[in-house]
């Protein structure tokens, strides 16, 4: 049990989690600063967290071989699907004709094709850091109090859910070393890269399924599928310099994982290249003993 991370990664988590009943001050709330275009994006944002729920199945089928991690997605899915349900309940209270219904949170729920675990798990660990930055960005955003209360909320669980994903991957350095670097650098070279190309990525805008092309993102599927890159866009202004801070933090956290200075994608891009002549190298020596 000593090695398993799950036991205090659940205290953790226990000791910081919010009530939904006394941590939201619905009595705050203030008809007269919530518009339409803002509701409309609540209701978005509340579809697309229920798409944590076919990232739990996806988690569970590919982790089959690691209890431990399953055992952490049951807290990661809980406050997940927590986040869409507080974003409905604020519908429910205040918009309710924005209420998401059954139908379009089912939409969000598709199988995900089979994926290499590791490569999952650093996907996620970036998805959680830009998370936080987007719903930082939309508390600052928005003008009625009580959905300001609740992203901000939203935002520090991801980051803790990042927190979490970092001691999994460092865990699998030192069960798989290089082969846990490869799939940390590249996948973190695909999602720190989104700054030059223009689409910040996401696992919510990544495809899934080639058997449900071109319909097999989670964005795909939303109500509007152009919702998100207008969110981040025009409403709450996700611009170059917020995108900076989650390249910036994923390259950090990045470089205290493989004990050496990463500053750059073009860095990261070399260390990639160390990597293959390394483990060439390696699989030669093997070859030949």
């Amino acid at each position: 049990m000593t090695d398993m991370l799950y036991p205090e990664v659940f205290k953790s988590l226990e000791r910081v989690r919010w009530n939904m009943a006394h941590d939201v001050p619905w009595s705050g709330f203030d008809a007269a600063r919530l518009g339409d275009e803002q509701a409309l994006t609540i209701k978005m944002n509340a579809i697309t967290e229920w798409s944590a729920l076919p990232a739990t199945e996806m988690f569970l089928r590919d982790n089959a071989h690691d209890s431990d991690f399953s055992a952490f997605m049951s807290v990661w899915f809980y406050e997940e699907q927590k986040h869409s349900l507080v974003l409905i309940e604020y519908l429910r209270r205040f918009r309710p004709d924005l209420v998401p219904s059954e139908s379009e949170l089912h939409a969000v729920r598709f199988p995900f094709d089979p994926a290499p675990a590791l490569e999952t798990l650093m996907m996620h660990f970036c998805g959680e850091i830009r998370l936080n930055h987007w719903y930082r960005r939309a508390a600052e955003w928005h003008t009625e109090p009580v959905i300001k209360r609740i992203y901000g909320l939203i935002a520090r669980d991801e980051a803790r859910h990042a927190g979490v994903y970092l001691q999994y991957m460092r865990r699998a350095i030192a069960r798989f070393g290089d082969e846990a670097r490869a799939a940390f650098a590249r996948i973190g070279t695909l999602m720190a890269a989104s700054a030059r190309s223009g689409k910040p990525l996401h696992p919510t805008n990544l495809h899934v399924s080639k058997a449900l092309f071109p319909n097999d993102t989670v964005q795909s599927r939303l109500p509007d599928p152009a919702w998100l890159e207008r969110w981040l866009d025009r409403q709450i202004r996700f611009d170059r310099a917020w995108e900076s801070r989650v390249v910036s933090i994923i390259l950090k956290n990045l470089s205290g994982l493989f004990d050496r200075t990463i500053g750059s994608v073009q860095e990261l891009a070399r260390y990639r290249k160390e990597l293959a002549v390394r483990t060439a190298g390696a699989n030669a020596v093997e070859g030949t003993a």
